[in-house]
């Protein structure tokens, strides 16, 4: 089967086993995941491709433990997140995962600043000032630290959630679209940031995404089509990614 490349039982980050999540009932059931066996390797970066409804951001969610599938397992770091109480399954997402979102999900009466270190208080542990001060400049926000979500562009909203969710340095970091509501410029340094989570800190990044040229910054690159993984591509090319789409590039 094409999955057993990535299927790693001893070494996995996260693995998923035998997942399948379905939405509605009876004649308009829809399948999101079918049965998906899949493992993302310890310090390892994968982009999830596919056309529209593939199941691609479901299976982000249940990776991450934000949706719970009807059947088989998700483990993180060998621990079955399916089979946790919410209130355990909070807390290893708020210490273990990181997750960038479409929607953002910024606070709107914090600052940007706030908004990054805001995790942190949470789990009432005290930021570094300076950190958090180079990830502000590194997705360019240096000046914008005190702007709140209105006064911040769609861009610069999405900056400031892709600061948060590399704050903590995660073990696994979840990324959905993070280069979408971005100029192509900020799109390669957020991108050089999630290589560098991988490469220079150990960290394990899984990130859906639409655009080959971003997809091609991955280590590997895994292509779904209705609920199902239909391929999978090491180290491709744009080009190679664009074929592959069906895409002309």
């Amino acid at each position: 089967m094409i999955v057993n490349r990535l299927v790693i039982m001893n070494d996995s980050a996260v693995l998923l086993q035998e997942v399948t999540r379905t939405y509605g009932r009876g004649a308009t059931e829809v399948a999101a995941l079918r049965q998906v066996t899949i493992g993302f390797p310890k310090g390892s970066f994968t982009a999830v491709m596919g056309p529209s409804g593939s199941g691609k951001s479901t299976l982000l969610q249940c990776a991450s433990g934000l949706d719970r599938p009807q059947s088989g397992a998700v483990r993180i770091a060998g621990d079955d997140i399916t089979r946790l109480p919410e209130k355990e399954l909070a807390v290893l997402r708020r210490d273990r995962i990181g997750v960038i979102f479409q929607a953002f999900n910024l606070v709107p009466s914090l600052t940007a600043w706030q908004n990054v270190i805001l995790p942190s208080r949470l789990a009432r542990r005290r930021p570094d000032p300076a950190h958090v001060r180079t990830l502000l400049h590194r997705v360019g926000l240096a000046g914008r630290e005190g702007h709140r979500p209105a006064q911040l562009s769609g861009g610069q909203q999405q900056r400031v959630a892709i600061a948060r969710a590399l704050l903590g340095r995660p073990e696994v970091l979840f990324a959905d679209e993070p280069t979408g509501a971005l100029d192509r410029g900020t799109g390669h340094d957020v991108l050089a940031l999630l290589r560098e989570a991988v490469d220079g800190f150990g960290q394990t990044v899984v990130m859906v995404t639409h655009d080959p040229e971003a997809a091609a910054r991955a280590d590997t690159v895994v292509f779904l089509t209705d609920g199902r993984i239909v391929d999978v591509l090491d180290r491709p090319s744009p080009d190679q990614i664009g074929l592959r789409l069906g895409g002309r590039r």
